[in-house]
């Protein structure tokens, strides 16, 4: 029987050890900016947007199985937009 997770920051904790992985990943392949954050914050705004029973299995095997090449592009732009913006 698949876990109900009531809240985001419920989610967010429960997936922090694939984040955590993946961060590892990615600093190992010199992205050493990437944080937990940004990787959580693509995949909440990119692919789980408007993801309908999704099951936890599914978002680690999302996290763990995503090129970094793309997860890099998605927070470079961001960070980009945001920084344009406090001008």
């Amino acid at each position: 029987m698949e876990e109900i997770i009531e809240s985001l920051d419920r989610l967010y904790e429960r997936l922090v050890p694939a984040l955590k992985s993946k961060e590892l990943e990615m600093h190992k392949n010199h992205m050493i900016y990437i944080t937990k954050k940004d990787i959580w914050n693509f995949f909440y705004h990119t692919k789980w947007k408007k993801g309908m029973d999704l099951t936890l299995a599914d978002l680690v095997d999302d996290i763990l199985n995503t090129d970094n090449f793309e997860i890099d592009e998605y927070v470079r732009k961001e960070r980009e937009t945001n920084y344009e913006s406090k001008d």
